[in-house]
């Protein structure tokens, strides 16, 4: 072969492997994802000032009696920890009590973390992780994800595969899959608001497909996925309450307008039927607050994370079940979500904002996902 000829073959080569190349292109997920540096890292342990009984627990009650009084939070000789820092924007706390590690997602650096609750390490669990937001465990132990780049909700198998449970509705994408939760029976349950399409922060910006921002229902034995709830302006945080007869659902709408809703609804639960009815309001969050995050325990009183408003509200409330404000954990950042663990599930595991913190309470968590 001559020169000219080899030449002229090489770079046709050449262009036909870039044409190749660039037909398989695709946006990188994670287009944020860095390592958080600071020259003056957050101190860890017991937030600065605390002494017993901890100032960061405030009763809605007049004080009575050692401790605050009436609030389930108080637990004695306790205060609130920060027990990690250094991401970006901490989001869907998980607890797994075989391995008494907490996994929580990191969202704009892409990956999901594992805070190790014997010696206090601090880990990566996976990366990328497809800018996952919230997560919960099923009843099998396997770990249920909504991941806002592949706008879908996963279940990571116990070998380590992972199931793609739900990514179309109709046969168009979904918005951005936010939190999740498991029943009894299997089914899945999640929120779908526009959050993690909206930039390229915490996800990849795109334009919705559905008409509207839903809570749907995965079916444990056929997979078809079903809308629960339509109403809603933007979706967040759901559970149910420990009997499974209500399903908590947090409306986060005030960040799309000032007229929008902030505040947790509650609906009658048929979970056979796979059906809600009897909408109300369950507890309004003062705005400009919102609470994305919601957690019962055992007794069916219930835990919702505040911010992104008036810094004096950062941190978590909790209501009876009818309703009336018991207390709240203040913390210094805006919280997104919480979960209970420990292995007398009475610690409650806070994810705010650059940072995970913990406090024990005299209550135990309700611990269905």
């Amino acid at each position: 072969m001559n020169r000219r000829k080899f030449l002229a073959t090489t770079a046709a080569a050449a262009a036909a492997t870039m044409q190749a190349a660039t037909a398989a292109t695709v946006t990188p997920f994670g287009q944020t994802g860095a390592p958080t540096r600071s020259t003056g890292p957050l101190p860890l342990g017991p937030l600065p000032g605390s002494r017993y009984p901890d100032s960061h627990l405030e009763s809605a009650k007049p004080k009575l009696s050692f401790g605050p009084s009436g609030f389930p939070a108080f637990a004695g000789t306790m205060a609130v920890e920060r027990v990690a820092t250094g991401f970006r924007w901490a989001e869907g706390p998980v607890y797994f009590a075989a391995g008494r590690y907490v996994l929580f997602s990191d969202i704009p650096n892409n990956r999901i973390m594992r805070f190790s609750e014997d010696d206090g390490h601090v880990s990566v669990y996976r990366q990328p992780s497809m800018n996952s937001n919230g997560n919960t465990i099923d009843r099998e132990g396997r770990l249920i994800t909504c991941e806002h780049s592949g706008r879908r909700v996963t279940r990571t198998e116990l070998d380590g595969a992972i199931t793609i449970i739900a990514d179309k509705f109709n046969g168009k994408k979904l918005n951005s899959p936010n939190d999740a939760v498991v029943a009894a029976d299997g089914s899945i349950w999640f929120s779908d608001p526009v959050y993690g399409i909206g930039g390229f922060y915490e996800g990849l910006k795109a334009e919705p497909e559905q008409e509207k921002k839903n809570v749907y229902r995965v079916d444990p034995k056929s997979g078809d996925v079903k809308v629960v709830v339509d109403d809603f302006v933007e979706p967040n945080g759901l559970c149910f309450s420990p009997d499974e007869k209500k399903l908590y659902v947090c409306d986060t709408g005030f960040t799309d307008g000032p007229d929008n809703p902030s505040h947790i609804r509650a609906f009658d639960l048929d979970l056979a039927a796979g059906k809600v009815s009897n909408s109300k309001v369950f507890a309004e969050i003062p705005k400009p607050s919102i609470t994305d995050g919601v957690r019962c325990d055992t007794e069916g009183r219930v835990w919702c994370s505040v911010g992104w408003g008036d810094p004096n509200e950062d941190g978590v409330r909790c209501y009876t079940k009818d309703g009336d404000l018991l207390g709240k954990v203040h913390i210094p950042e805006t919280v997104a979500n919480l979960c209970f663990g420990g292995q007398q599930r009475n610690r409650l595991y806070i994810c705010g904002s650059t940072s995970l913190y913990a406090v024990y309470t005299s209550v135990q968590g309700a611990l269905k996902p």
